[in-house]
């Protein structure tokens, strides 16, 4: 098994714009795959099979790999296309945030075919995040944007798209900026309060899946250095990790408590992390 790291670049925080592999103690394995085709990526997913690894290439396009980092899928460019984080949902499709949209559009599991809107264009100033629970229901993370635009909020849909609650947390010290469900149910996100401020507080904050009410936050030492909070993900081993600007940090969700910064790099502006199968030498 390894972590893998989607590294944003450019105007987007002058990161390495590549995929990188590590080890599970954090060692640095290189670019998980040469493919020109990834370029400054976002979202991460990987089949319910765990051998395909589905990535949103910068490139506007979305593109699924096998185990040794080939390119086995690949929808070609998609003009407009700006994604942002992705989800396998549990119905097999591949569900993408558009960023310019301001939408989640659902691909094919082969990619094949064009992106369907799963909700209406516009429906939030600015997505983030989002996951999908096991009857369909959708959390989007409605976040602030590059140009300041955006609110601070958690909008839920059933599966058919219709509003269920337009704003589903009460909480006045959160910027969301990636979504999860965690294995009890609950709703996880990462956050940065104010969003983009020089003294913003970092965060990860739990919410109840019945009423939108916080539960508890997930902070490291401040001694770590856990700056702009991006993608989360379980792990097998069934702790809750994140990634931010220069590690991965890594928490036992079953009591809160931080574990360790997993992975150390400086200017890694990580948006997504993920668990994949590591093909033997």
């Amino acid at each position: 098994m390894q972590i893998l790291v989607t590294s944003a670049s450019g105007a987007n925080g002058d990161g390495y714009g590549s995929l990188l592999s590590f080890a599970l103690d954090g060692t640095p394995r290189g670019s998980f795959s040469a493919d020109p085709r990834i370029t400054d990526p976002r979202g991460l997913s990987v089949s319910p099979d765990r051998r395909l690894l589905y990535v949103n290439s910068g490139s506007d396009r979305i593109l699924a790999l096998d185990a040794a980092g080939h390119v086995v899928r690949d929808t070609g460019a998609i003009p407009g296309l700006d994604a942002g984080g992705g989800n396998l949902v549990p119905d097999g499709r591949y569900l993408v945030g558009m960023r310019g949209a301001r939408t989640v559009a659902a691909f094919a599991a082969d990619l094949t075919g064009a992106p369907q809107n799963v909700l209406a264009a516009g429906i939030v100033p600015f997505p983030r995040g989002f996951a999908s629970g096991e009857d369909g229901t959708l959390y989007l993370a409605s976040g602030i944007g590059p140009g300041g635009e955006g609110e601070n909020n958690i909008a839920v849909f059933d599966a058919d798209g219709s509003p269920l609650a337009s704003r589903f947390i009460t909480d006045d010290a959160v910027s969301p900026l990636d979504l999860a469900i965690a294995p009890n149910g609950n709703i996880i996100v990462s956050s940065e309060f104010p969003f983009r401020a020089r003294d913003a507080v970092t965060s990860i904050r739990e919410y109840d899946r019945s009423n939108g009410e916080l539960v508890r936050v997930f902070a490291p030492p401040s001694a770590i250095g856990f700056h702009q909070p991006r993608g989360l993900r379980f792990g097998p081993d069934g702790h809750l990790y994140c990634v931010a600007r220069d590690n991965v940090v890594a928490f036992d969700f079953a009591n809160g408590r931080f574990l360790d910064s997993v992975v150390r790099m400086p200017r890694l502006n990580g948006q997504a992390v993920i668990f994949f199968p590591l093909v033997a030498d």
